[in-house]
Order: structure tokens, then C-alpha cells, then sequence
């Protein structure tokens, strides 16, 4: 199996296996797809719902099976078929807990440890108290309560010979070192530890040492010591806290408080998670380590693909990429015969979030993307651009934010920095002051001064981060960065701009030794002529203090340099995500469809023609990336940001209702230590404007299109959802609550709130109104979703289809995008579908989503059917015109002599009744809205792959209304391709 033809994504846990996924093989067999595309399979926490945090490299899951259960699955795969892509997580490991024994490891010998240089730690922290030692930020209070209230205890594990420091689910080893101070009451015991060092050479000692200490510790004696020492260390005396303390002083970790993390943390986390740390695979024997499973599943025929997960955490993703593409292919030869590609080739894409205008690099030799940039674009082109000013204003109006996104990603960014990764910005920080202090001229350069423009660099970078080749940016690189550095140089004072003229060319300008003083990439054309010269000469002067200390400077640019360039483009990510994905799409409110992963809210809509040229730019460099519109990690479902979509058709309908909602809802809102609020002021309220307009969005877009306002448990069902929503929301918004400190008053006054809106004392009330507002706007949404599904599975790239979103995807944020399917109900539907033919026969129910399943079913029957067409054949956009032209996509896939044409209604409002029961245009209101063919369509009869009709081209021209008179979207191809 080379590139698939349709992937379909399972989220595996402990719920649900990969037993479970085998028998689900059959049913999608018959949907069409190609390929399961699954979850990390490797060994994470116990009981993790997504699989990312990995504790074990080396074994399969226990709790999805393991490897006799994958076999199983691959088995039946291969019945049908189909092959598998896996996800892998090569950034970051899971660190909490006990269960990772590579981290353990270094817990236990220090810097010393076999797995020391696994794991991207700062052993040289410039804290005293951190030198050769982890900060473990695992505490749920402060080490002194913690440890004064018993919860740090000193521990004996039996079958390990060991000690260990025990807090919850936590163990954290004792140096065996330190074993003969533990031993004070039982001296025949520490002379078997006697003169023990953390140098690799005494470590098997130490192993022996252990399984002799079974033994004796088995003996009723034994035990007796092993309880003295336990008593001796027990937190319930002064003396044996002390001598616990002192014990845990000389580990290799510094247990401390969770919330130290931010400021202190001496080694790379996923983003600001402290239960992931961050993985060196640059290092050969880490990659190895990491990926031998993975490389034997591949070789033995097992797996036939990868997902690379968050590609940009890595030190240096291009040679990561290129590594492990030479890697899967020098490995391809040695599979099974059956498997073998013809080129070698095997599919291999990373999740990588891509600013607009911002291309994934072909010199990773990737296949593509995992899809966020597809459905930025898709989702971006549901939106009519004629909402976004009074949205935006009306947005305004309501809360007093500013009606600018970039003003509110702004704001999170700083945040972010200060409070989240302080740490991360120190690091950097500390790696650039390094090189500062190697050159005479810029030894006065303080720590302080560098900190301040690296911080504001990062908070107006525009993408997550560059590429440096060979430490010098590239032009793509430079383009992305100098914005980032008109920008800081426009805020900071200007006696900062010598120093971040001289950071700059840290992060990857040409130094003076490396091209001519003349030769500096132009930047800033648009600024004033003042700050123009003035930052000139400052740059001059810096470039003048560069060449005066280049003898000095040597040892820098080479290794430190680069380091620092890693460090903060390690920096730069996590600041992206949390700041933009992560709280400013959690404040701002324009339109929440536009608030999702990948996407930039500040952007609202997409043209038709800006469509067409992002998916020609893919098929010609990456023809097999994938597409997605929903993902384990959205924020909310594809038809959720459909529905909400058509808001921006009726901005003023809108505007009005949400204004009439606020009102009616007034005398339920809650003071903020709860109860009913007595004043309007803006902070005396919960939820207060933001987070009430963002509800009112939330609840229009996942409202079931079959629930009735008078369904009190099916009502109460959807508030518990939408409740866990709004919690996630409100403290990823950062403002009046957050995870960081929870403001539980409040947050169970916006429940209240949420709850007394939709109580069934409401339903005459609000709650009717609610429903038949989403009645008149469900066709409209409808028709968004049926447009976005079909453009998914018919453009340029490898449609991906998120596990349950075959019928309608009202889902929010995880962990409600992972709830359970009823895959019993999609098999059956699905069955039926398939007796009655096309999917037009299901648009009258179209509400429970059957029409939506059948719509996927039969474009991924063409994809197989016409294969070589939807993987090679070239991307043509299509002219429509008429009256009704701006309503309408079309496109063509034209490989050899075979074509398929899609059409798509788009932006329906003023072609729907209001009262219109179907999301469908009446044949009238197409009036002579056409679509021009290509030539070899001229005049030709084509067969709607969607329903029975045979619309013939009159000339040049293909009538709407002949295309679109059964369904709002067509799949057209010429006669002499067989209906299904």
C-alpha cells in the first residue's frame, strides 16, 4: 500500500482498544476508506484518554491490547484491504507519575544517569539550588505544608530493593548513594553500598547491592531495620522530618510546588505542561531508543505510515524529517513483498500549524501536513465576508474588548510569557547573554536588557517559529522574522535597539565573518525615515562591536549560537499555541467558528479564489498531505463551526437576537460570589458579556437539529456538555478564573447561569426561542457542512475523517470530542443507505445526519472507483457565472481523459426561504447561473455521483439548476463511470 486514499482517525484508551477497533474493520471497509489512522499505540500513562503522554517507547500499550492485539487489528486490516497509520510522539514523554523509567532513571543518578542526555535538562541551572539536580514540580502545596502534613513519605519497595520518596501516585527514587546514610539504624546493610558513586561504572554495583538487599530485607531482621529506617525518616517528629529533608536534599530533583514550574523549571516542557518533558531526539541514540519499535512494526509489514506529532517542539524538525524519511525507506526493502512500494516511498506526515502565506518546507521530504491548514482555509471560506465589520462591531459593543483579534492575541502573548513560560524566556535568555559575555564589545550587554527585546520578539512573532540552515535564516525565514522585528523595534526604547540589532544576527543573521558588512537583509520599509536611521546606525554599531570581537566571538558561532536559535524557536511555539489557540480564541468573540486550531480569527473569510489557489499550491507541492476538518483536538466539531458559520450571512438577524437573548436572560445572571447580580457593572456578574455572547454562540451550533426545547433530559444532557465546555473556556480565557488559580465562585455562578437559562421552566421562553432560531439557521448550516465535507473529500490531498463525524459533528473542545460513537448506529444506517441508493434519497431526513453519511460514502466510492484521478489528476478551477455566481464553488480533477467536476452552494441566505424545511436552493433562484467546463466537457452529458441526476452541458456552460436541483452539492462525472 503506497499513499492512502482515505484515512480515518481513532482515538485509543483504555475503553476503547485495538480489539474494539478490529471489529469495527468491516464498517469502514464499506465507508471507503483506505487506511486506520490511530493514536499513539506506544505505552502512556496509565489510563491516558489520547496516548501523548508516552511513558515507554518500547511497548505497545497494555491497556489498548498490546502488540497480540495490534497484530489482531492489522490482521483484519489486511482482510480488508486496508493499512495503518500510526501517531508518534517524538517531542515529549509523560514525567509524572512513577511509570517512566527513563526519567526515573535520571531522577535517580543525576547528570550521570544512562538517560541524562535523553531528555533536554538544564543540569547547569544558574540557581544554586537546582546545579546538578531536576526541579520536580509535583507538589500539590508547598514543600514545607506538603512535607510537615505527611504527604512526603520515605518508602520501601520489597520487590525492587529500593527507597523511594512516595507523594500520591508519585515515586521518586533514592539515589543509592545515599543508602548508607538511610541506614543508620541498620549498618550491616549500608556496607553494601559502602563507597558507591553516581559514575556509570559503580551503577551495576548498585543494582547488585539491591538484589542482595531482597534478600536480607526478606528476613525477619530485615524487615525490622527496614521498619526503623522507615520510623527514623517519618514526617510525624521534628527529627524525622528533618532527616527526611535533609535526605531529599541530596537527590538529584528538587521536589517543589506545581506553580514554581513557570519561573523555575530547569528542563523543556510540552508547551507549559509539567507532566511532559521535553525528548532530544536530535541525539542518533535517542532517535534510535525512541523509534525501534515504530521501525520494527514498519519493517515486519505491521504499520505503513506515520503521523508526527508536534513537529515544531523538535530541536531541528528538518533533520528530524529528513532522518527518519531515509530511515522508513532504507527500512521499506526488508518488509513483506506484499507491502514493498515500488519507489521505496512510505507516507509520512507531521502536524504543523502553518500561518497564512507560510509553506511547509519541501526540504523535510514530508508527504504533507495533518491537515490544520486545509481546514483553516474550508472554514475560512464558509464565512461571508460582508459579516465580519458589524460583527466585529457588534462584538465591541457587547463586551468593550477591542473589535481586533491581534489586539487580543497581543495581550495573551504578554501574558503568556510572563506568567506561563518565564522560565523558557530565561533560558534563552541565559544561552544569548552567554555569547554576550564571549565578545569583548558586547560583554555589557546584560542579562536584562537581551531578556527584554527576546520577549518582545517573541511576543510579535507571526508564525511559530524559523528554520535556520547552517545558523544563518533563510529568505522564508527572514520574511517571518523581520516582522517580528519591526515590531519589537517599534515598542521597545531605543537604547534596546543596538542590543536587539545584535540578538537578531544571534538568531540567525549573518555575522560579519560570514558575508560583507554591506550585505544585511533590508527590513523595515515601511518604517520612517527617523527610525529608519536610527536603526541603522545602531545596527552598524552593532555589526562594528561584532567585527571588533570576532577573535572572542569564535567559540559562539558555531554551537552556542545555534543552541540559542533552538531555544528560542523552542520558545516562540509554545507561545503561539497557548497565547493564540489557547487564550485568545477563549476571549474573543466575533465569531467562534473562526476560533479554532490553525486558524487566525483575526482572519475572517476566504474568497472563492483564494480557495482555489491554496489547493493548487498543495497539489503541486504537497499532493498527498491530508485533509481534515475535525480532530481530536478541535474546539469545537465541523458542523458546530458550520452552523455558527451562517451567522455571518445574517449579521444583523444576529445582532438582534443575541441582543433580545441577553435581555430576557438579565434577571438570571449571577453576582460573582453567586446569587442574582444587583448591578450591571461589567465585573459584578457572571458570566458576564464576553463569556454570555460566546455561550449564546456555543449553544446555537451544537443544539441537536432533533431536539425539542419540551425534551427535558435530552435539555439537561446538552447543558452537562455544554457546562464542561464553558468550564475549559472560561479558565483557558485567563481573565476572572483559570487553571492556574481557579475562581470556583465564579465558575459555579456561570453554571448557574447556563443551567437557569435553559431550565424547563425556560421552554416557553428562552429555550423556545433557541430552537427555532437554530430551525431557521439549521438549513444554512446544513448546507456549510454538506460544502465542507464534499470539498474535504474531493480536493487535492488524503480526506481524513475524524471517528464519528460521518454523521453530524456537534461536538465542543475535549474531552467531549472523544466521547464514545455509536458505531452500531453509523453500521446500520449505513447498511440501509447502501439499499437505497443515492444520497439525494436521504435528503429529506436530512436532520439526523443520514444524508451527510451517504455524501461520504459515495465520494470516498469514487475516490477508489477513479483512483488515479483524486491522486494525480491536476486541480482546475472552474468560472461561474450569472446572476447567482457568488454562491457557488465549482472545480474539476482532470487526470488523463477522465474528469470529475464538483459544485458546491455556498453562503445560501438570500436563496433560502426563511421557513425553508430543506437545505437545498429551489431550482428557480439559480436562475442563469452557470458553470463554465473545461472543453473536453463541452456539450457532453455528466452523472451526478450524488443523485440521479444527468445535467448535459449546453455548449461551454453547465446550468446550477440542472447541477444542483437534487442536492446542494454535486459530484459530477462523465457517462462511462459506473454508479455505485
Amino acid at each position: 500500500m503506497t499513499v492512502p486514499r482515505s484515512t480515518l482517525r481513532l482515538q485509543l484508551h483504555k475503553d476503547f482498544t485495538l480489539d474494539d477497533a478490529a471489529a469495527l474493520v468491516d464498517y469502514f471497509a464499506s465507508l471507503g476508506v483506505s487506511h486506520a489512522y490511530v493514536s499513539p499505540i506506544t505505552t502512556a500513562t496509565a489510563g491516558s484518554t489520547h496516548g501523548y503522554d508516552v511513558v515507554d517507547y518500547t511497548r505497545i500499550n497494555p491497556e489498548l491490547g498490546g502488540e497480540d492485539a495490534l497484530r489482531r487489528f492489522v490482521e483484519k486490516l489486511r482482510a480488508h484491504d486496508m493499512g495503518l497509520i500510526v501517531d508518534i510522539v517524538p517531542n515529549h514523554m509523560g514525567v509524572g507519575g512513577s511509570e517512566n523509567a527513563w526519567w526515573q532513571d535520571i531522577l535517580e543518578w543525576g547528570r550521570h544517569a544512562a538517560h541524562a542526555r535523553f531528555f533536554d535538562v538544564d543540569w547547569h541551572s544558574p540557581d544554586p539550588a537546582l546545579r546538578g539536580k531536576v526541579l520536580a514540580p509535583f507538589l500539590g502545596a508547598s514543600y514545607g505544608d506538603e512535607l510537615q502534613g505527611g504527604k512526603i513519605k520515605l518508602e520501601y519497595r520489597a520487590d525492587e530493593g529500593r527507597f523511594v520518596i512516595a507523594y500520591y501516585s508519585h515515586a521518586f527514587p533514592v539515589c543509592p548513594v545515599d543508602y548508607p546514610a538511610v541506614f543508620q539504624e541498620a549498618p550491616e546493610l549500608a556496607q553494601r553500598f559502602a563507597g558507591l558513586t553516581t559514575q556509570p561504572a559503580d551503577q551495576p554495583r548498585a543494582a547488585d547491592a539491591r538484589t542482595a538487599l531482597i534478600t536480607i530485607a526478606g528476613t525477619e531482621g530485615g524487615q525490622a531495620a527496614i521498619e526503623a529506617i522507615l520510623a527514623a525518616h517519618s514526617s510525624d517528629t521534628p527529627a524525622g522530618r528533618d532527616r527526611l529533608h535533609r535526605l531529599l536534599e541530596r537527590q538529584h530533583y528538587r521536589l517543589a510546588w506545581w506553580r514554581t514550574a513557570a519561573d523555575e523549571v530547569n528542563w523543556r516542557r510540552f508547551f507549559d505542561v509539567s507532566t511532559l518533558g521535553g525528548v532530544r531526539v536530535e541525539r542518533p541514540e535517542v532517535f534510535e531508543a525512541s523509534h525501534a519499535l515504530i521501525f520494527r512494526l514498519f519493517t515486519e509489514g505491521l504499520i505503513d505510515g506515520v503521523r508526527v506529532d508536534h513537529v515544531d517542539g523538535l530541536a531541528e524538525p528538518r533533520e528530524y524529517c529528513q532522518r527518519l524519511r531515509a530511515r522508513l525507506e532504507e527500512l521499506s526493502a526488508a518488509r513483506p513483498e506484499a507491502l514493498r512500494h515500488g519507489n521505496g516511498h512510505t507516507y509520512f506526515v507531521v502536524e504543523k500549524i502553518l500561518g497564512r502565506g507560510e509553506p511547509l518546507r519541501r526540504d523535510w521530504q514530508v508527504d504533507g501536513t495533518t491537515g490544520y491548514d486545509f481546514m483553516n482555509d474550508v472554514g475560512a471560506l464558509l464565512h461571508d465576508p460582508a459579516g465580519a465589520e458589524p460583527l466585529a462591531a457588534l462584538w465591541a459593543e457587547l463586551t468593550g474588548k477591542s473589535a481586533n483579534f491581534a489586539d487580543e492575541a497581543l495581550s495573551a502573548r504578554r501574558k503568556i510569557l510572563a506568567e506561563n513560560l518565564a522560565a523558557e524566556l530565561d533560558r534563552v535568555t541565559r544561552a544569548l547573554h552567554r555569547i554576550a559575555r564571549d565578545a569583548q564589545n558586547t560583554r555589557d550587554f546584560t542579562f536584562t536588557s537581551i531578556r527584554r527585546v527576546v520577549a518582545e520578539l517573541v511576543v510579535h512573532f507571526p508564525v511559530y517559529r524559523i528554520y535556520p540552515l547552517g545558523s544563518v535564516r533563510s529568505a522564508e525565514d527572514e520574511r517571518f522574522f523581520s516582522q517580528a522585528l519591526d515590531a519589537a523595534c517599534a515598542t521597545l526604547p531605543r537604547a534596546d535597539h543596538v542590543v536587539l540589532d545584535q540578538v537578531a544576527q544571534w538568531l540567525g543573521g549573518k555575522l560579519p565573518d560570514e558575508a560583507p558588512q554591506e550585505a544585511r537583509v533590508e527590513r523595515g520599509r515601511d518604517r520612517a525615515a527617523e527610525r529608519s536611521r536610527d536603526r541603522d546606525r545602531n545596527h552598524a554599531q552593532a555589526q562594528g562591536q561584532a567585527q571588533a570581537g570576532q577573535n572572542a566571538q569564535q567559540p559562539s558561532s558555531g554551537s552556542q549560537r545555534r543552541a540559542a536559535q533552538t531555544l528560542f524557536s523552542q520558545l516562540t511555539s509554545p507561545v503561539a499555541a497557548k497565547a493564540v489557540e489557547d487564550t485568545a480564541c477563549y476571549r474573543y468573540g466575533r465569531l467562534i467558528s473562526r476560533n479554532e486550531v490553525g486558524a487566525d480569527p483575526g482572519e475572517f473569510a476566504l474568497s472563492v479564489a483564494d480557495f482555489h489557489a491554496g489547493n493548487k499550491e498543495r497539489f503541486a507541492a504537497f499532493p498527498h498531505a491530508m485533509l481534515c476538518t475535525a480532530t481530536h483536538d478541535h474546539k469545537r466539531g465541523e458542523d458546530v463551526r458550520a452552523r455558527i458559520a451562517a451567522l455571518s450571512e445574517i449579521p444583523d438577524e444576529w445582532a438582534a437576537t443575541l441582543r433580545q437573548w441577553s435581555t430576557l436572560n438579565t434577571p438570571l445572571r449571577r453576582g460573582a460570589n453567586g446569587g442574582l447580580a444587583e448591578t450591571g457593572d461589567i465585573n459584578d456578574w457572571a458570566p458576564g458579556p464576553a463569556a454570555e455572547a460566546m455561550l449564546y454562540q456555543t449553544l446555537v451550533g451544537c443544539w441537536p437539529l432533533t431536539l425539542a426545547p419540551d425534551d427535558e433530559a435530552g435539555v439537561h444532557e446538552l447543558a452537562e456538555r455544554v457546562a464542561q465546555w464553558q468550564l475549559k473556556a472560561l479558565r483557558e480565557a485567563k481573565l476572572r478564573t483559570s487553571w492556574f488559580a481557579p475562581d470556583e465562585a465564579y465558575e459555579q455562578a456561570c453554571k448557574d447561569f447556563l443551567f437557569d437559562i435553559v431550565s424547563p421552566q425556560r421552554r416557553n421562553g428562552f429555550l423556545q426561542e433557541l430552537s427555532a432560531f437554530v430551525a431557521r439557521l439549521g438549513p444554512l448550516g446544513a448546507v456549510n457542512s454538506f460544502q465542507q465535507t464534499l470539498l474535504r473529500l474531493t480536493a487535492p490531498g488524503v480526506p481524513d475523517l475524524y471517528q464519528g463525524t460521518e454523521l453530524w459533528d456537534f461536538s465542543l473542545v475535549d474531552p467531549d470530542n472523544r466521547r464514545p460513537v455509536d458505531f452500531d448506529l453509523r453500521r446500520k444506517w449505513l447498511a440501509e443507505i447502501e439499499e437505497k441508493g443515492a444520497p439525494s434519497e436521504q435528503i429529506g431526513n436530512w436532520r439526523d445526519g443520514r444524508v451527510k453519511l451517504a455524501v461520504v460514502r459515495r465520494a470516498l466510492a469514487l475516490r477508489k472507483h477513479c483512483e488515479s484521478l483524486f491522486a494525480q489528476g491536476e486541480y482546475i478551477p472552474l468560472e461561474v457565472t450569472g446572476e447567482q455566481a457568488g454562491h457557488v464553488i465549482a472545480y474539476a480533477r482532470h487526470a488523463g481523459s477522465a474528469f470529475a467536476v464538483v459544485v458546491a452552494t455556498r453562503l445560501a441566505a438570500p436563496l433560502l426561504d426563511a421557513d425553508a424545511d430543506l437545505p437545498l436552493v429551489a431550482a428557480e433562484r439559480w436562475g442563469d447561473t452557470a458553470i463554465v467546463l473545461p472543453e473536453a466537457l463541452h456539450s457532453r452529458a455528466l452523472f451526478d455521483w450524488l443523485s440521479p441526476n444527468a445535467p448535459k452541458a449546453e455548449g461551454a456552460q453547465l446550468l446550477v439548476r440542472d447541477a444542483l436541483g437534487a442536492m446542494p452539492v454535486a459530484l459530477l462525472v462523465e457517462e462511462g463511470v459506473p454508479r455505485p
